[in-house]
């Protein structure tokens, strides 16, 4: 598999660059977990980094590279939204 460095902005790894596995696609994964054990054995916390472009190229507007940006609000989680369900049903 291949990896890619990327730079982390806020949070514990704030500054650090680490070698990141990219997919078929060659993109890093959109959001980047990482979980440290509680050192008292309870339970252990999981920041949340999401991926961002780090800039954009002049004539075609692609993505330059990443970044991961720290996001202390945790990880957003969808849920499916199905063609045949009402809006505001609830589900």
């Amino acid at each position: 598999m291949r990896s890619e460095k990327t730079l982390f902005r806020g949070g514990p790894l704030d500054g650090r660059v680490l070698p990141v596995l990219v997919g078929a696609t060659g993109h890093p994964p959109k959001w980047y977990e990482v979980p440290v054990p509680d050192a008292d054995g309870g339970p252990g916390t999981v920041y949340a980094y999401q991926r961002i472009a780090a800039g954009h190229t002049r004539r075609l507007g692609l993505p330059r590279g990443w970044v991961y940006e720290y996001a202390p609000e945790g990880r957003e989680r969808r849920t499916l939204k199905w063609p045949w369900t009402k809006p505001g049903s609830g589900h």
